[in-house]
């Protein structure tokens, strides 16, 4: 799934399960491995990591469809500047919020925590969880593409 504007893109793909063979574990059997490049003004980078649970990943798509229907409300900080985001997951390295919405676009926030964030953010004095974000404006139409990249690319992970 493709997310990008005239300044920032964010690739996400599901590479695999964490564990290829099913254990009989409901948590352990569908953890899937997320692949991300990212590309902002600060810089690029990329992570790969157990991220999400299937039924999360399917989530993602759902909040995409949302947004691009626009039955998502904007969300800005809270009173003491902590950014929650819209949806978030177990394992907390992705997340995503809307931050505006007008007649130039949408703006989605994708959240990076832990292990998904960039190096220069990583560490004691690094962002917070889900603190750091890229902020990207797209159409509708560009929501719906990447919720059906998305979607055809879980097709092969079915929940085990």
């Amino acid at each position: 799934m493709l997310l990008n504007d005239h300044l920032s893109s964010v690739e996400l793909r599901p590479l695999g399960y964490q564990f290829p063979v099913a254990r009989g574990d409901e948590y352990d059997d569908n953890w899937l491995v997320i692949g991300g490049s990212v590309t902002t003004a600060e810089g690029s980078w990329s992570f790969t990591d157990p991220s999400l649970l299937v039924h999360e990943a399917r989530q993602l798509s759902a909040w995409l469809r949302a947004a691009a229907a626009g039955t998502v409300e904007p969300k800005g900080p809270e009173d003491d500047g902590w950014l929650s985001p819209d949806t978030w997951f177990v394992e907390p390295n992705l997340a995503v919020s809307l931050a505006g919405r007008d007649d130039a676009g949408t703006v989605v926030r994708v959240h990076f925590s832990l292990e998904a964030l960039p190096p220069w953010e990583r560490g004691e004095d690094g962002a917070d969880v889900y603190q750091y974000f890229v902020g990207l404006r797209v159409d509708a139409a560009a929501l719906l593409r990447a919720a059906d990249e998305w979607d055809r690319a879980l097709a092969a992970f079915p929940a085990r």
